[in-house]
């Protein structure tokens, strides 16, 4: 096959250019180092700022004990007749006190759901969750109130961190959704308004109890 002149030049300059690795352009860009600031505070701070500041509504609790009063209280004054959850440990210090209102069934008819999660992530204030968990996938985003219940050994400083340690906890067998809800559902698509309930919770509260 004949090759034109100019092709040929083309050819040439192609062959030399690869047979000369070119260097990165932004070499520290590349590789597994953060690109963010170092946590400058206690995560439990870091994640109740980066969480209030997205509308979220957080409680800290130093023992299950002062759960069970903090929860207690929110139900009461709330007033919420219909507390959906099926993660019984999360609740087994207040399930006495609230007996009535607790049920396993009626989720689209409940007015809270409760459930626990995977990790939190400071840096974001995002709350980590997965199928892997019994309250399963619609739990905390079918109710108009989600109450999360963490603990603070489950608090990680950014969302590789979330997801390296769900590698090691799972190992092959991932669970089949990992999802990430940082703070309400909120959306600004009609007319640049902040809409917040839109596709999930519209106030979402998290108990962070001391391990």
């Amino acid at each position: 096959m004949n090759i034109s002149p100019s092709k040929e030049n083309i050819l040439k300059k192609i062959r030399k250019a690869l047979s000369h690795s070119a260097p990165l352009p932004f070499p520290q860009s590349e590789g597994t180092t953060s690109v963010f600031e170092p946590l400058q505070q206690e995560p439990e701070i870091e994640f109740a700022e980066q969480f209030t500041r997205l509308q979220g509504k957080f409680i800290y609790c130093i023992n299950r004990q002062e759960l069970a009063f903090q929860l207690g209280s929110l139900v009461k004054k709330q007033d919420w007749q219909k507390i959906y959850c099926v993660e019984d440990r999360l609740i087994e210090s207040v399930a006495a006190q609230l007996s009535e209102r607790l049920e396993k069934t009626g989720l689209a008819t409940c007015d809270v759901s409760i459930t626990g999660c995977e990790y939190l992530v400071a840096r974001t204030g995002s709350i980590v969750m997965s199928t892997a968990q019994s309250s399963g996938r619609t739990t905390s985003v079918y109710a108009p109130i989600h109450i999360c219940i963490a603990f603070t050994d489950q608090l990680v400083y950014d969302v590789k961190d979330a997801l390296q340690a769900a590698k090691e906890k799972y190992g092959n067998n991932l669970p089949s959704l990992i999802t990430f809800a940082t703070g309400p559902s909120r959306t600004a698509d009609i007319e640049k308004t902040l809409v917040v309930g839109v596709h999930g919770p519209k106030e979402v509260y998290l108990f962070l109890v001391e391990s």
